[in-house]
């Protein structure tokens, strides 16, 4: 076959490993002029190592990313250590990230404690999610924990990540899968993820395939042989199309999509994220790697994650790398901010989690932004997904939209770009 693939994430150049290892000849379209989509990474001249433009890891138990680093041969590239985890609770950084210190956190009571343990252990247990998408997150664990730790734990975590206008909508087999896979060692490849994704795109052009970066797709069309892409360069025709972009782009660019599709695609909702990554001279916080920050009044973003506490700072050429995340509704005014507006607004957030820290720290800085980085999976989502096989013949839908009820990540963009490619595969096998 000849296929054409819309995007150069990690979705995509699976996809395309997989295809032509089978012999299929593969283009990959990417608009940006570097791959990786939002695992994509970005250098410094200080630098011996990559750094993720949006925080990134693995959890032991991700399985398919790990079978394809193995497939890969890169698998001594692959290491998992043990950083802190922790919330950020009225001035204090708790570590929240075992059953000892789920205990010692004294900001709720001993009781709800026990339940917050117990609560948490039935999930990693419970293996049937589906009844879970019947009720909110926001009800399921308020009723399951009690009010105080619903307050205290949960509720900031499904703010941070669904803002005011979400939350409370959120199904619970979302909240399920968060807990149910996550593990305390988190996975990082040598290098940084740009490494992995530098690597899926030798294997990809060594097998025959071709991946063009700079090159946005736009347009798809019905053509004789299959479909038309509509390219700045001009136009190139594929027996069979992976679309790898968000919902709304694929709406954008296929005006042939019938109706009740396009509307599937368009009732879809989701979040963006921007990201203000700073190179400081020195520490921020003390071995804390992850911090959940309750966003809210002057705590103006979600997490505050530093790098350099889980990966050692010797990678950066001794810069201490410090994020601060958030993910906000698509057209939010800090997607037009540049760096320095957006470390205005961020100050009061960072100075929370360390009084005494000082703009003089900083070193360089960086601002990274994506308007399609969260779905929002609502109540019954499993019936809201669209199909993989559009109805446009040979158009075919691989998002993180669609990885439900996992949460968005590379381990799932994996398993999505083999699902695909088998899919592809079979339909021209008349399988």
């Amino acid at each position: 076959m000849n296929v054409g693939i819309i995007g150069a994430g990690i979705t995509g150049l699976t996809a395309a490993y997989d295809l032509t290892r089978q012999g299929h000849q593969v283009t990959v379209y990417e608009a940006r002029p570097y791959a990786g989509g939002l695992a994509a990474g970005f250098s410094d001249p200080h630098w011996d190592w990559s750094l993720e433009r949006f925080y990134h890891h693995w959890f032991a138990s991700d399985q398919d990313a790990i079978g394809l680093i193995e497939e890969l041969g890169a698998r001594e590239q692959l290491f998992f250590p043990r950083p802190t985890t922790s919330i950020y609770h009225e001035g204090r950084i708790h570590p929240f990230d075992s059953a000892i210190r789920v205990l010692q956190f004294t900001p709720i009571s001993l009781v709800d404690r026990l339940r917050v343990g117990l609560v948490t252990l039935y999930l990693r247990l419970l293996r049937n999610w589906h009844p879970l998408e019947k009720l909110t997150a926001a009800e399921w664990t308020r009723r399951a924990v009690g009010d105080r730790a619903y307050e205290v734990l949960w509720k900031p975590l499904l703010i941070s990540k669904f803002g005011q206008d979400h939350y409370q909508n959120v199904n619970m087999a979302w909240f399920w899968a968060r807990l149910h896979k996550r593990t305390p060692r988190l996975g990082y490849f040598v290098g940084g993820f740009q490494a992995l994704v530098d690597l899926l795109v030798q294997r990809v052009e060594a097998q025959g395939g071709a991946v063009r970066l700079d090159a946005p797709v736009r347009g798809i069309h019905r053509a004789a042989a299959g479909l038309r892409l509509e390219l700045r360069g001009g136009d190139r025709e594929h027996c069979a199309v992976i679309a790898t972009c968000s919902p709304q782009a694929l709406r954008e660019r296929t005006p042939e999509l019938p109706a009740d599709y396009a509307a599937r695609l368009d009732a879809l909702k989701s979040m963006g994220a921007v990201v203000l990554v700073l190179a400081l001279k020195q520490r921020l916080t003390q071995g804390h790697y992850w911090i959940n920050m309750p966003k809210g009044g002057d705590i103006p973003f979600m997490g505050l994650v530093e790098h350099t506490n889980y990966i050692p700072p010797d990678h950066y050429g001794g810069d201490h790398i410090v994020y601060c995340g958030d993910y906000l509704a698509p057209g939010h005014p800090y997607f037009d901010y540049d760096k320095e507006q957006l470390l205005a607004e961020y100050l009061p957030g960072i100075r929370k989690v360390n009084p005494g820290f000082r703009t003089d720290w900083i070193r360089a800085s960086w601002m990274f932004a994506e308007q399609y980085a969260q779905p929002v999976p609502v109540l019954h989502h499993s019936q809201n997904i669209p199909s993989h096989e559009t109805p446009l013949p040979g158009l075919w839908l691989a998002n993180m939209s669609q990885v439900y009820p996992w949460d968005r990540g590379t381990n799932y963009a994996v398993e999505l770009g083999r699902q695909v490619a088998q899919m592809v595969v079979a339909d021209a096998q008349g399988t």
